[in-house]
């Protein structure tokens, strides 16, 4: 990217888009820039239903006292070509349009037909479009195409670990493994998903709450759907029927009838934080996109493994996948991977039904 202004707007564009859930919409964010670079407004996609990334960056600017109808080359830098179809709100090349718009630097181009083409309508009315293909930009709507690409929600896998692989000691205790930096960074990314999901192993094991709290244990107002897959009933007591969030129990042990019930509920992402049962079968099916690995500078040489039985009976049956990330936080580490995607191909137009449903 040559342009250095460019280049900061959309940083902060994709640091705002980042705020947003991994929801039935992709994350967008978005930055309005003055003639001289300066920012007038910000703003990012913060759910289905609600006003896209650049209407609330428009509806931002204008908080502020900037009256873009009176401003001539301001220009918006936003994460994503701008949608030029009507869902649950109206097109956002019309918005921008409509505010006065002279440029629009776009982070990576729509996938979808339905939505797609904003660029080229922006151009045709006289718009100057600037087109960067970030990879940045790229994945973050990665999840989102994924999940429409298959008709299933996108699944992360989360787990904690000691450095020898164990996320449970043999006497069963597994609390805690990482400490308090992990434990919140969990459930930030919880938070940005659909739904949790466990087996009813785990919901009878560890009587888990999979409630979304901030730094200092309060519980956010709004909390992932909390699923539970299994045959077998929970006890009236479990906090996952201590209705703090909803829960909803799928008597099934196949994770593609799980996902297939999801999916028809709404749900588009799932963070998965099953036992290594649950794990290795949602691996086996091939229903894993995403991997969120946090491990402690610890050993303790047996226990309960991370994952389960895959297969796997020598060196080259084993699952490779693709780094993506890594960084220390707190006094632990969290890995970042997937496994290697083929060639992804286009994201379908959506159903109706969807349609109703989705932007």
């Amino acid at each position: 990217m040559d342009n250095p202004v460019d280049s900061r707007a959309l940083d902060l564009a994709l640091d705002l888009a980042r705020r947003g859930p991994l929801t039935e919409n992709p994350q967008v964010g978005c930055v309005v820039l003055g003639p001289g670079g300066e920012v007038l407004g910000q703003g990012w996609h913060r759910g289905a239903g609600t006003a896209h990334a650049e209407v609330a960056a428009l509806a931002d600017a204008a908080a502020r006292g900037h009256d873009l109808a009176r401003t001539t080359g301001w220009s918006a830098v936003v994460t994503l070509e701008p949608c030029r179809h009507t869902g649950r709100t109206g097109p956002c090349t019309r918005a921008l349009l409509d505010a006065g718009v002279a440029r629009v630097v776009v982070g990576a181009p729509d996938p979808t037909p339905t939505a797609g083409g904003g660029a080229a309508e922006l151009r045709a009315a006289g718009v100057d479009v600037v087109v960067l293909d970030d990879p940045r930009a790229h994945e973050l709507v990665r999840p989102w195409a994924r999940a429409h690409r298959h008709r299933r929600p996108a699944v992360t896998w989360k787990y904690a670990a000691t450095l020898d692989g164990y996320s449970a000691a043999t006497d069963g205790s597994s609390r805690w493994i990482t400490g308090p930096v992990a434990r919140a960074d969990v459930h930030a990314r919880r938070a940005q998903h659909d739904a949790v999901l466990v087996g009813t192993g785990t919901a009878l094991a560890d009587d888990p709450a999979l409630t979304v709290r901030d730094a200092s244990g309060a519980p956010l107002p709004q909390q992932p759907l909390r699923v539970v897959v299994g045959l077998r009933d929970l006890p009236a007591g479990a906090r996952l029927l201590d209705g703090s969030a909803e829960t909803v129990h799928l008597r099934t042990r196949d994770p593609r009838e799980a996902l297939a019930a999801l999916w028809e509920r709404g749900v588009r992402s799932v963070w998965l934080e099953g036992g290594p049962r649950l794990a290795a079968a949602f691996w086996r099916a091939g229903l894993v996109d995403d991997v969120v690995a946090h491990l402690a500078p610890a050993l303790l040489g047996s226990g309960r493994s991370a994952l389960g039985d895959l297969g796997a009976t020598s060196i080259g049956d084993a699952l490779r996948l693709q780094l993506t990330g890594a960084h220390v936080l707190g006094g632990d580490v969290v890995v970042l991977a997937r496994p290697t995607d083929p060639t992804p191909g286009p994201v379908p137009d959506q159903t109706p039904s969807d349609q109703q449903q989705e932007a």
